[in-house]
């Protein structure tokens, strides 16, 4: 775990903080690249052949039925449920708070309206990683704005286990999110499977969901067949802070963090050395305790704990981050929140931790890393939503718009452009 003045940082220390998991997607791309023509040209046969190379599960029927989210669900505590649907309802409101007027006009001079008119994605492919943990609540995140902005069919991809089964507390939580299928694919074969359709799979118009290496990767290549939301892979936090920060909170943020992944990266940035030293010691007590112990002390080797000069250093250097999540414990908070450019997901205050974002508040959890907040948001309504602009126009409207028209067609040599205005006036 780095501990550094931010003036000391050296251009190497510096750079991986800024440019992490860079490099990796390269690494992956061939390999990821022979799966995905492997199943665009064999389909269900080369998804059941990756599941058991990968998943170690023999699979002869790929998609989950009806009876078997039903049996799922039986196995599932009835307070475990409660929590899930509760989490639902916040995830619902907010994205429906998102919602865009279907079609809006205005009236930019007498006889021309110009508007837009939204329509929802008509099939959309929804990721929901395995492997070492479940996750319901990434099938909330992804199905639930999906079904709120209209799409008539959003499927889900969950890898199985190796008895072939879906953990049923994500079955639970895709019948809860309102899911129309759900397959028992993973990795790159279920990237390949919902971008291509086969016998079994639909393809759909885009595919949304966080993944490893592997996933982000195959996303990205298959986007000539199927729109994707953006990379997302492993889990970051970066936390501003102040001396009104509790170390403690902020500690067992970072830990939080750590737990995902190995390669996830929790980062403190503040103006207090004193705070920072009492962080790290926190950090330190606390990685010794948790259960994931093994996972949080790999990913700590990524983790950083920096002393900036000034507030303004802080942020400046969280804007360069471009965090995923980025915790605000500062006691002056909205100054830091005007200043921030880039983040995919904010939380303000002492007892505003990310995981109340991972699961129940309502805002969505799918949300670019590795610096891409600095030009992709986080899931949201829009990402299941395509819009086409109208315009409405009197023959009064065209005689304000003629002249203009016809001297740029003819400028640009394009007669039968100026032409198509001059017949109506003919």
């Amino acid at each position: 775990m780095l501990y550094k003045k931010l003036s000391e940082l050296t251009d190497e220390e510096r750079n991986k903080l800024i440019g992490r998991g860079g490099g990796d997607l390269a690494d992956v791309q061939a390999t990821v690249a022979t799966i995905l023509e492997d199943v665009k040209h064999n389909g269900d046969s080369a998804l059941r052949e990756y599941t058991k190379k990968f998943d170690g599960a023999d699979i002869d029927v790929i998609e989950v039925s009806k009876e078997e989210i039903d049996e799922a669900i039986k196995c599932v505590d009835t307070e475990i449920l409660e929590h899930l649907e509760f989490a639902a309802g916040n995830i619902k409101k907010f994205h429906e708070a998102q919602m865009p007027q279907k079609i809006w006009f205005i009236e930019v001079s007498p006889g021309i309206e110009l508007g837009q008119k939204f329509t929802p994605l008509e099939i959309v492919g929804a990721y929901v990683p395995g492997g070492r943990a479940s996750y319901p609540s990434t099938a909330l995140m992804t199905i639930i704005p999906a079904k709120v902005a209209g799409v008539k069919d959003v499927v889900m991809c969950t890898p199985p286990g190796n008895d072939g089964k879906v953990n049923p507390l994500t079955l639970a939580a895709a019948k809860i999110a309102g899911a129309d299928h759900v397959y028992k694919l993973g990795g790159v074969q279920a990237v390949a499977g919902m971008a291509y359709g086969t016998e079994t799979v639909m393809k759909v118009d885009k595919i949304v969901g966080p993944g490893n290496v592997f996933v982000t990767s195959a996303k990205m290549q298959v986007r000539d067949m199927a729109e994707i939301d953006f990379p997302a892979g492993p889990s970051e936090v970066l936390i501003i802070a102040d001396n009104s920060c509790n170390a403690r909170m902020a500690a067992s943020d970072m830990i939080a963090q750590a737990e995902h992944d190995p390669n996830a990266v929790s980062v403190v940035v503040t103006i207090s050395e004193k705070l920072a030293l009492d962080i790290k010691a926190e950090v330190l007590k606390q990685a010794e305790k948790t259960l994931r112990s093994e996972i949080v002390n790999t990913s700590l080797v990524n983790a950083a704990i920096i002393v900036a000069d000034s507030m303004d250093e802080c942020i400046d250097f969280s804007n360069e981050f471009a965090p995923e999540h980025l915790e605000i414990m500062v006691e002056n908070d909205d100054e830091i929140l005007e200043g921030i450019e880039h983040a995919g997901s904010i939380f303000v205050g002492n007892y505003a931790p990310v995981p109340v974002g991972d699961y129940a508040s309502g805002t969505n959890h799918v949300l670019p890393t590795a610096g891409y907040a600095r030009i992709y948001s986080g899931l949201n309504l829009a990402h299941f939503m395509k819009s086409a602009s109208i315009q409405r126009i009197s023959k009064q409207g065209l005689g304000t718009l003629k002249e203009s028209v016809i001297a740029l067609a003819e400028k640009e040599g394009l007669q039968a452009h100026a032409d198509s205005v001059r017949t109506r006036f003919e």
